[in-house]
Order: C-alpha cells, then structure tokens, then sequence
C-alpha cells in the first residue's frame, strides 16, 4: 500500500511539473503562453515570484527593483540582466506587460 501511494505521489508530482525540454543538449524550462495554461501554477517558482512582486506593485517596476526584493545584488548590472530575462520571457508570452521605458506591470 505505501508502494501504491508513494507512487501517487510521484505521478502527482510529475502532473504539476513544469514541462522541460532539451536545446543544445541542455534541459531548460518551458514557460507556457498566458493564454495555453490554467493559471501562474503553470510556471516555475521563480517565474511566480517575479510575478507576484510585480503584481504587488503599485505600477510599473523597474528589474532592479525586483532583483532587490529577490534579494539579489543590484549594484552589479550582470546580477540583473538573467532576471531581466525571464521577466522579458513573461512578457513575451503574456504574464506581463514590457512598456516602452524598459519597466514592467501586470496583465489584469
């Protein structure tokens, strides 16, 4: 019976995943398209955070002021530019808005 639900437990896991895939033999994390999934539990935890931080927000943010609450360094501008990134990468796929000034805000 624990086999059975150890088991469960694993495919139950496996369900929430997010899908990965192979680029230059590499395994990177696919970020699904706003409109493709349910909701943000489609998205690695560090996606979800971005999102919340700027969600919380009271109107658009800047990538260094995300990096500071994620606790990175943002006196170092190569610290930011991977989170740059994948808040470019939400972007692009609908989880947040890229305004002309480089600054970000939340799809409603």
């Amino acid at each position: 019976m624990l086999n059975r639900l150890a088991e469960q437990a694993q495919a139950d896991a496996e369900a929430v995943a997010p899908v990965s895939a192979k680029v230059a033999g590499r395994a990177v994390l696919l970020i699904p398209h706003r409109s493709d999934a349910a909701d943000e539990g489609a998205l690695p935890g560090d996606y979800r955070k971005i999102l919340a931080i700027v969600r919380e927000a009271d109107g658009p943010v800047q990538v260094r002021a995300v990096g500071e609450r994620l606790g990175l360094d943002a006196s170092v501008r190569g610290k930011l530019e991977p989170l740059r990134a994948k808040m470019t990468k939400l972007a692009d796929r609908g989880w947040l808005h890229k305004r002309p000034d480089g600054r970000f805000t939340a799809r409603s």
